[in-house]
């Protein structure tokens, strides 16, 4: 088989627009600029994880509560798997077996500064790596627990390693409450728990689940797996890949990659893009297969779509153009 390889400014004269206001426009960017919007082409980072037929799977791995045990709780983590499926078209996605915080063995603490419990990254990641199965290509960790990596730092929203395929990160901070005084998961200040006392964690408040927060769930898992697919923060268009400082500026990112970070991503995978639209499309009363039989269904919640409304509409908007380009 014969290989073809093109050097980088081939293709960049392949992918440029022939429009010669544009090319106008690329000719007056300083030698920085365009170092800048060449690196679009680049794949990622040298250290990503690639999926093969052995390591072709994604786990999940709940850590501690996610509220009140029954079937809404459970629904919510599966609404995550099966969006993270859809998202990540081709690979597997599967739930471990739900842990509490005792049982990873990991270091906490309570927040000096906003008086909530904390559990420490580095004590997490090593347990997952412990746990991490033969074909995984990664492992993900999520806990409504807040995090933190050091003594010295206030908090976390999450941390991974590229190189190990594995990763966690928290939703505590996605309530809408979180940064108020009457947040309900702040702890009296004269609480000192002894370490591995962990039952501070019997009972401790978890953010009721909303459309809001599924929403905000779904984008920081695919974010950060994104991650450990090699995708850096990204720097081209509105994309779910974009690096945040807030939540506000989080909550502005759209729910999807851009066409650049998508096309690294089909590279990875290797599925076809309306596929992946037409299984990306959210449905908002679907019931999950196999779950709620009749007697059940008194029990069964609606999946809460309605912050995913701008989503559905775009990816209707995707499928058209894709099929009327099909049909010429």
């Amino acid at each position: 088989m014969k290989v073809i390889q093109h050097s980088a400014e081939t293709l960049r004269k392949a992918l440029v627009s022939d429009r010669q206001d544009l090319i106008k426009l690329y000719s007056k960017y300083t030698q920085e600029e365009r170092c800048l919007l060449e690196e679009g082409f680049h794949p990622g980072d040298p250290y990503r994880k690639t999926p093969n037929a052995s390591q072709n799977t994604i786990y999940i791995q709940t850590i501690g509560s996610f509220g009140e045990a029954g079937v809404q709780t459970d629904q919510y983590v599966e609404w995550l798997r099966q969006y993270c499926q859809a998202f990540f078209c081709g690979l597997s996605v599967k739930l471990l077996p739900a842990v509490s915080v005792a049982e990873t063995g990991c270091s906490f603490r309570v927040n000096s500064n906003s008086h909530n419990l904390q559990i420490l990254t580095g004590d997490l990641l090593r347990f997952l790596g412990n746990k991490k199965p033969k074909d995984a290509f990664c492992i993900v960790g999520i806990t409504m627990i807040d995090l933190y990596p050091k003594d010295s730092w206030n908090f976390v929203f999450g941390q991974a390693s590229l190189s190990m395929g594995m990763g966690v990160f928290s939703f505590a901070r996605y309530d809408d409450n979180f940064y108020s005084r009457n947040y309900a998961g702040r702890l009296k200040k004269q609480l000192k728990p002894k370490k591995g006392d962990y039952s501070v964690f019997d009972g401790y408040y978890t953010p009721p689940i909303s459309s809001t927060l599924l929403l905000r769930s779904c984008k920081t898992m695919t974010h950060e797996i994104g991650h450990i697919f090699g995708i850096w923060h990204c720097q081209w268009l509105n994309c779910v890949m974009q690096g945040s400082n807030h939540l506000d500026e989080s909550d502005r990112r759209p729910l999807d990659f851009c066409p650049i970070c998508l096309r690294k991503l089909q590279v990875s995978i290797g599925f076809k893009i309306a596929e992946r639209y037409k299984v990306k499309k959210i449905t908002g009363n679907k019931k999950i297969p196999g779950e709620a039989s009749a007697s059940q269904s008194a029990l069964y919640f609606p999946k809460p779509t309605e912050a995913f409304h701008a989503s559905r509409l775009w990816l209707r908007r995707c499928l058209d153009i894709l099929e009327k380009r099909t049909s010429l």
